[in-house]
């Protein structure tokens, strides 16, 4: 597998008087997809969160411990979280397009950042919803509302406006758990083409998915990462019996 894309070390993380995470090291490995799984309100979402500082938005919030990307502390005082965040994308649990048309979902982030020519736009906005594998069902209606996609075309969509401003990380939080098993296939197969370019990492409640995409998995449990390894690993060779129970479903 590639180089380490992301970089964690002793990472803690409090609201307020609870300590949400702790200690938490891992290696991310560039272009593959690495899962996080465990139970409800065990930190996995959080943990995705810090990669691209997302928690800065909640109130009370109190991080140690260091994240590298490419090498860089991406909690150093100089880091742009604007730029930061160009560079880690992130999809959320629910579809949330802008109330707006398809192609000014998708334009939107490039246009932010600067770019205002229509043939460059045109570009970007076709190669991101062919990247998100959705060119096809909606290039003839570019103009339509986002809003009125179903919520698998949605999410692609989103993914789609994740892509246009080129980053090199996809986070992706619970991607399929709002979508049916027809769309829940689609965008398993997507991210699978989306590793070829781009780093991955996944939250996912379905142990079933982690084991078709990902290449890595890390367990969550209370904040603490219990183990991580290769999802072959982690799913035939447990470690750590909490690992093995929950993964045997004997709790969760």
């Amino acid at each position: 597998m590639g180089e380490t894309k992301i970089s964690v070390n002793d990472l803690n993380l409090y609201y307020g008087q609870n300590h949400a995470l702790k200690n938490v090291s891992m290696e991310i490995k560039e272009k593959a997809i690495t899962a996080f799984i465990g139970p409800s309100g065990c930190g996995k979402s959080t943990f995705l969160k810090t990669l691209n500082r997302m928690n800065d938005l909640v109130e009370g919030v109190r991080i140690d411990g260091t994240v590298k990307i490419d090498g860089e502390d991406i909690y150093g005082r100089d880091i742009d979280t604007t730029l930061l965040r160009k560079k880690v994308g992130m999809v959320f649990q629910q579809p949330n397009p802008f109330p707006m048309s398809i192609y000014d979902n998708v334009a939107y982030g490039p246009r932010v950042h600067g770019i205002k020519d229509k043939k460059k736009l045109d570009k970007i906005v076709e190669d991101s919803l062919r990247g998100a594998a959705i060119w096809e069902e909606v290039k003839d209606r570019l103009k339509k509302s986002a809003l009125s996609l179903s919520g698998g075309q949605q999410q692609r969509i989103c993914i789609a406006r994740a892509l246009a401003v080129e980053p090199e990380i996809l986070l992706m939080d619970e991607p399929t758990s709002a979508l049916d098993p027809i769309s829940t296939t689609k965008i398993e197969d997507l991210m699978e083409e989306l590793k070829k370019n781009y780093t991955v990492a996944v939250v996912t409640h379905n142990m079933q998915q982690a084991v078709r995409v990902s290449d890595y998995t890390a367990f969550f449990l209370v904040g603490e990462m219990v183990e991580f390894g290769t999802t072959k690993q982690i799913f035939s060779y447990p470690n750590d019996k909490r690992t093995e129970d929950y993964i045997t479903g004997r709790f969760g």
